[in-house]
């Protein structure tokens, strides 16, 4: 039987590797296409596919069992749950494939894209710009079509010219950005507020007027400081919670 490939990762010493793999598998499990095969490597394997101990990698497969992604049979291997449930919360600790992680397992229907003045609050990201490229986009559960968040990126021209609209359907922009169009990606700031739905977002989201949301907003960065991207998120509510993990190390 063929097994799964997940993507690589390149590892930050500064963040626990489980931590950093269990979110790169799970990105690379929310992220795949109805093809793919469901069987997953053996622990050996991946620990060699992510250059770790085999110790490590027992501990992120943990991680990604209790979620209710993977499910681990002696004798047998592990398995990816075909109806696990997306959306789960997610504990941030730092790094991009955190983000990409939170982000994937949804489908998304491009809503429209184009350019956009720079003026207003996009002149503290973009001083340098007089426009950028804007997408926006509707994610919606695999398993359910139920709309789970609405999204709306602006990123810088020069990377725009590289992105195939097609790759939003299922990737997240940050993968995109750094696996399709190797952006050179430093850092990602989230900044996550409880907010009421507006009329446009509770038309998209299908909840009433004024029902909780959250407001999400994440800015990314190259290493010289420049932002590549802002992103704008409303996700619903009553299927999204964030939890925030500081590393004392």
């Amino acid at each position: 039987m063929t097994s799964f490939a997940p993507d690589s990762i390149v590892l930050n010493r500064k963040l626990p590797l489980w931590y950093q793999v269990s979110q790169s598998l799970r990105a690379s499990i929310l992220g795949r296409s109805p093809r793919d095969p469901l069987r997953l490597p053996t622990e050996e394997q991946l620990a060699e596919h992510y250059g770790v101990s085999v110790l490590t990698m027992r501990q992120a497969l943990k991680e990604l069992e209790d979620e209710g992604l993977i499910s681990r049979h002696r004798r047998r291997g592990t398995f990816i749950e075909p109806d696990a449930r997306r959306g789960t919360p997610v504990r941030l600790l730092g790094s991009v494939d955190t983000i990409v992680a939170q982000q994937s397992g949804m489908t998304a229907e491009l809503l429209d894209h184009g350019t956009a003045p720079v003026t207003g609050d996009l002149t503290e990201y973009f001083p340098d710009l007089a426009e950028v490229a804007t997408y926006h986009r509707l994610r919606s559960d695999e398993q359910t079509g139920e709309p789970t968040n609405h999204a709306r990126n602006h990123v810088r021209p020069e990377l725009a010219e590289r992105i195939d609209p097609e790759d939003l359907a299922r990737q997240p922009m940050t993968k995109v950005l750094r696996d399709v169009v190797g952006a050179d990606i430093s850092r990602i700031t989230d900044t996550v507020e409880a907010r009421l739905a507006d009329p446009e977002t509770a038309r998209l989201l299908q909840v009433p007027l004024l029902s909780p949301i959250l407001h999400y907003t994440g800015v990314t960065y190259d290493t010289a400081g420049r932002v590549l991207d802002l992103a704008v998120i409303h996700y619903r509510g009553d299927r999204f919670s964030f939890t925030v993990t500081l590393d004392a190390t």
